[in-house]
């Protein structure tokens, strides 16, 4: 796979709550003729799509295209829980980077119901027993909702090992609120204090409160990728390039380490950076900007190390030095994260990609990180799996 591929269109709506936003087709069309507009291509120049949803029924990828056109192209439906969006992407990187196609769009969308994530079929074995299971065991509280219990449990094994605050998660999430307020297609744009995050409602005695916990949301995004023959013939923007990306899914230590941080993804995260710092012959200390999965502020926290923006028990430090906002080493999520722009789950990942190509073009506006030229995304998903992408100023 030798071919460069060029993120040439993006586009997104704002993100809403449940029940306040359109039905999905008409979600995934404005924001597939966003990223079609800002490409400067008509859709029938797209010769394959791939379009992700986790909450909808089969072939609801073609539903939601045939409303921009009905060309015949083949369209791949994908659902791969959280990293949903990112897989989209990644498949559709692959597409390009093949030779198997010129131009591809990747799409993402959800239209999601309020309250807790649930399962919706009960009559078969669900795909995370084993994650259950070993949740059970090792964080118990089976009266809290299964997510909170998943990177709760994540957080707390962090504060148990290295005395990690309650007050470390609730400045993530302060400082999450002071990105998205420059952010107009954030769902929360109001900010909020350290205090205010520590005196919200509690989830979970010592571990949670509200505020560090992302909404459920309903959006779509939407990106462009070609060839760099294919952006030379239709004089086409180059300025954004893929430089590396890898995928990768759950290992013997999810289940193994006896560690939550572990089970919710932790390692794949690790070896999936690996991949890309290896292919992209950078290193943690090159990076500019990063979109990462921030479903929880405590995974926020365990993915600084992950990733490898700081040392391994290091993560605390790293917040309360500021070195993960503007100043500091690495901006992490200038667009507000899932915790304040919201996490569509399908969308997220073209949403991440979305910001990070706006930054490395220099068009963010008030959130611009200055001088960006290397951007790092990080989307995951419990059940498992994990797209990591490294995007390249050209």
């Amino acid at each position: 796979m030798s071919n460069q591929v060029f993120v040439t269109g993006v586009g997104m709506v704002p993100f809403a709550k449940p029940s306040m936003h359109e039905p999905y087709p008409q979600m995934a069309k404005k924001a597939v003729n966003l990223a079609l507009t800002d490409a400067g291509i008509a859709y029938e120049q797209i010769e394959q799509a791939y379009v992700g949803y986790v909450y909808g029924d089969s072939t609801a990828g073609q539903r939601a295209l045939y409303e921009v056109g009905m060309t015949g192209i083949p369209i791949v439906n994908v659902n791969n829980n959280c990293a949903t969006g990112s897989t989209a992407l990644f498949l559709a990187r692959q597409a390009v980077a093949s030779g198997a196609a010129e131009c591809v769009l990747a799409l993402g969308f959800e239209h999601m119901n309020p309250g807790a994530l649930g399962t919706v079929f009960t009559d078969r074995p669900s795909p995370f027993d084993r994650f259950d299971e070993a949740t059970d065991e090792l964080v118990g509280r089976r009266e809290i909702p299964l997510a909170l219990r998943y990177f709760g449990g994540a957080g707390f094994a962090h504060m148990q090992q290295y005395g990690t605050r309650l007050s470390t998660f609730a400045k993530i999430r302060a400082k999450a609120s002071r990105h998205a307020a420059n952010n107009p297609l954030a769902l929360f744009r109001n900010v909020v204090t350290e205090n205010d995050v520590l005196n919200a409602p509690i989830l979970w005695p010592g571990v949670m409160t509200r505020l560090m916990a992302c909404p459920p949301t309903c959006g779509a995004a939407a990106a462009v990728l070609c060839s760099e023959g294919f952006a030379e013939r239709h004089g086409l923007n180059r300025d954004v390039r893929i430089r590396a990306q890898a995928m990768t899914t759950d290992g013997p230590a999810t289940f193994g380490a006896d560690d939550m941080r572990e089970v919710v993804g932790f390692g794949m995260a690790k070896a999936a950076v690996q991949k890309v710092y290896e292919l992209g012959g950078v290193g943690p200390d090159d990076i500019d900007v990063v979109e990462l999965h921030d479903c929880f502020a405590h995974n926020e926290l365990i993915s600084y190390e992950a990733l490898g923006l700081c040392p391994e028990g290091g993560a605390e430090q790293f917040v309360c030095d500021g070195d993960n906002t503007y100043g500091g080493k690495v901006v992490t999520n200038p667009s507000g994260g899932l915790l304040s722009k919201g996490h569509p789950l399908g969308a997220t990942g073209l949403a991440q990609c979305t910001e990070l190509v706006q930054q490395l073009r220099g068009t963010a506006g008030a959130r611009q990180v200055e001088n960006a030229r290397l951007a790092l995304q990080h989307n995951l998903g419990v059940g498992g799996a994990c797209v990591v992408t490294l995007y390249e100023r050209a």
